[in-house]
């Protein structure tokens, strides 16, 4: 009997990544023909193909459109995916951590930390930015956002655990706390800033996908895989964290070394997502809240469910965003948080008699 309802799950966990990657897929075919200027469908595809698929139909293509499509659109539509997958696992893990799902980078303050972290770097190294851009984006910018991520996350952990385990009010709060603290430093830095720094943590701030580039998708998918990879690995050990820390001591799991390990790959990922594209909040909420209802809460197969929902939400929202306010560019992180804020205050009134 045991043994059906596992098999029963596991086949719902297969069928669920098989749809979500099909719909993922189309979801990716539909975002390089969305955008300000108005490129068919089928121009958009025979743009990526080449010429003698299409019997050099192809080449009767205007440049403009296969450079829009090559170097803006795909670049922003895989940084979309990248970065969704990023932030819902980061966020699938932070709440089987922690133990609740309120948890998430965002809300308790650790994207808030990356992007301080950020804006720190582009702040003192933006004479370095026009003379070594690729330094800029896979030096120093990742390392003080991880860095800053790192920083914080450990410092709302502390604080929201007392001797009688991890507080979810208290992560909450000093979430609130430090996101104010983090508000009021990059202030500081928008003030002390010059042009270009402060068009660039304008855009940091908000949360973007116009700055994709291919350099920014070797760092982002690469990230990728490492989480996921590494998170994978530690899929049993999660799920003895469900049961409570006491149990996954009595299985022998060192609770305190996997949370540590857990707690800087979350940051040094948040950290790589706020470096390469802003804050984009509510992602690591929303999905990993969604699949959990759908496969529950095995992170064998909640893993890459998580992944493939937070690539297709975050690639939905960027096309929203480029179509609600067209020819504007909106911001995708302003589209999330329009997503995310009611889905949050659900959550808070769901939680309301625990907390």
């Amino acid at each position: 009997m045991v043994s059906t309802k596992v098999s029963t799950r596991i086949l719902n966990a297969k069928s669920l990544c098989v749809l979500a990657a099909i719909a993922l897929y189309l979801a990716t075919i539909a975002s390089i023909s969305v955008g300000p200027m108005n490129i068919s469908f089928l121009d958009s595809i025979k743009s990526l193909l080449p010429s003698s698929i299409f019997s050099g139909n192809s080449a009767d293509l205007p440049t403009h459109i296969t450079m829009i499509v090559q170097q803006v659109r795909l670049p922003r539509t895989l940084l979309a995916i990248s970065v969704g997958g990023i932030l819902a696992i980061c966020g699938a893990v932070m709440q089987g951590l922690f133990r609740n799902p309120l948890a998430d980078p965002g809300i308790i303050g650790v994207s808030s930390g990356a992007a301080l972290g950020a804006a720190i770097a582009i702040v003192l190294f933006s004479e370095l930015a026009t003379s070594y851009p690729t330094l800029l984006l896979f030096g120093t910018v990742p390392v003080f956002a991880c860095f800053g991520g790192t920083i914080i996350t450990f410092a709302v952990y502390r604080l929201g655990t007392g001797v009688n385990g991890t507080s979810v009010t208290m992560m909450l709060l000093a979430g609130v706390a430090i996101a104010a603290l983090t508000g009021a430093a990059l202030g500081l830095l928008n003030y002390f800033a010059d042009d270009q720094a402060l068009r660039d943590l304008s855009l940091w701030t908000m949360g973007s996908l116009a700055g994709a580039n291919p350099r920014s998708l070797w760092l982002a998918f690469i990230t990728l895989i490492v989480l996921f990879a590494a998170y994978y690995r530690d899929a049993d050990k999660l799920n003895a964290m469900l049961l409570g820390e006491a149990e996954a001591r009595h299985m022998g799991i060192n609770v305190q070394s996997l949370k540590r390990r857990l707690i800087i790959l979350a940051a040094a990922g948040v950290g790589v997502t706020v470096a390469l594209a802003g804050i984009i909040g509510f992602i690591g909420l929303i999905v990993p809240h969604l699949a959990r209802m759908l496969i529950g809460p095995n992170f064998r197969s909640l893993l890459p469910v998580t992944l493939f929902l937070g690539a297709l939400l975050l690639l939905v929202a960027d096309m929203l965003a480029r179509t609600i306010v067209a020819p504007l560019d909106m911001p995708v992180g302003i589209v999330t948080a329009l997503l995310g804020a009611p889905f949050f205050i659900w959550l808070l009134i769901k939680q309301k008699g625990r907390l």
